[in-house]
């Protein structure tokens, strides 16, 4: 794997179960966000209740699980909104 290493960031729920807010990975040079959270749903199981509702930015634009991350790349993952 060509490693490319990636800052993960959580928030509310998510940061709760992995235990903190900010963790940093390494990443395949062909890696997708999608990738790095099935890296996380790896590691933090109860992160999968989450794979179908959350959203995900890089470099704090949106984007979609396909878009591609690279080398110091930052990747949040945003749980959905709760409230009414």
């Amino acid at each position: 794997m060509n490693g490319n290493r990636v800052t993960i960031r959580l928030f509310a729920r998510l940061k709760d179960i992995v235990g903190t807010g900010e963790l940093s990975r390494e990443a395949s040079s062909d890696a997708t966000a999608g990738t790095v959270w099935r890296t996380l749903m790896n590691e933090f199981a109860e992160l999968r209740d989450y794979e179908t509702s959350i959203s995900v930015a890089v470099n704090e634009e949106y984007a979609r699980m396909d878009a591609p991350v690279a080398d110091g790349d930052e990747v949040a993952f945003l749980p959905p909104v709760s409230g009414g």
